[in-house]
């Protein structure tokens, strides 16, 4: 495996049934893009053309702009993916639009839950009241792991300061053979706030109603004041994270919920 390593950095061949990155690639990138800006570390990265077959994964909720509006300015031929879980919220999927036709994307994708899948677990489409990790798995985190069968790496919106699950975030960390690069990692949200007026960008409509972290309509409910941002998500349940985000980059707590399994 070729290490991306300064401007020494050289194309990388590969093939999807093979490991396609090791821990050593993501030490390398993250020591190399260390101190660097964003912008400046995604524009270089996209540029140089060594991710292999890449994407970036939205869910456009309320801080999905800054990312994207990023990638956008470094190469708007990036794809966009997006896993409409049949569950979202009108306003989510009219701010999805809104976002791809305004920063000018030429590749959007929307994935779906399996129809079959959905016939045999969730007939009802209930399943989010009695069994939340069990309809993540089969509307968000088997969708998303479709759409990222074919790729080499992804690029993701976490942000450390949105929950205590998150925490020890890296730039650049491995997911199943996977380069995973999370350029939002150490913003906090000053930072997003002041990228927001700085460039102009429209906010997720429902952010004004208290809604700060927007997943399926069902299991989100608005943020009381000095609540976690992260806390209107699957509100009553001992559940923090959807599992799309697994173990990878071995920081943090490995007992922390967040690096747990889906399935």
């Amino acid at each position: 495996m070729a290490k991306i390593m300064g401007e020494a950095a050289r194309k990388i061949d590969r093939i999807d049934t093979a490991p396609r990155w090791t821990q050593a690639d993501a030490d390398a990138l993250n020591a190399r893009f260390e101190g660097v800006d964003a912008g400046t570390m995604l524009r270089t990265l996209l540029r140089e053309g060594n991710l292999g077959k890449v994407a970036v994964v939205s869910s456009f909720g309320t801080e999905s702009a800054v990312l994207l509006h990023l990638v956008a300015a470094a190469d708007r031929d990036t794809p966009v993916v997006f896993v409409d879980t049949l569950k979202m919220f009108p306003e989510t999927l009219e701010y999805r639009d809104t976002l791809v036709q305004m920063l000018g994307f030429t590749h959007s994708e929307v994935v779906t839950p399996d129809p079959e899948m959905l016939a045999r677990k969730d007939d009802k489409g209930l399943r989010w009241s009695y069994d939340p990790d069990g309809c993540c798995a089969i509307r968000k985190v088997e969708p998303l792991a479709r759409a990222k069968a074919g790729l080499d790496t992804w690029i993701s919106g976490r942000k450390a300061f949105q929950s205590v699950t998150r925490q020890n975030l890296p730039r650049f960390e491995i997911e199943d053979g996977r380069l995973k690069i999370n350029p939002l990692g150490d913003w906090d949200k000053a930072a997003l706030d002041a990228y927001f007026a700085a460039h102009t960008l429209p906010r997720h409509p429902l952010e004004a109603q208290g809604y700060l972290s927007i997943g399926c309509e069902p299991c989100t409910s608005k943020v009381m004041p000095g609540e976690d941002p992260r806390a209107g998500r699957w509100r009553g349940w001992d559940k923090v994270e959807c599992g799309i985000h697994t173990i990878s980059t071995p920081r943090g707590d490995p007992d922390d919920p967040a690096n747990q399994p889906a399935f």
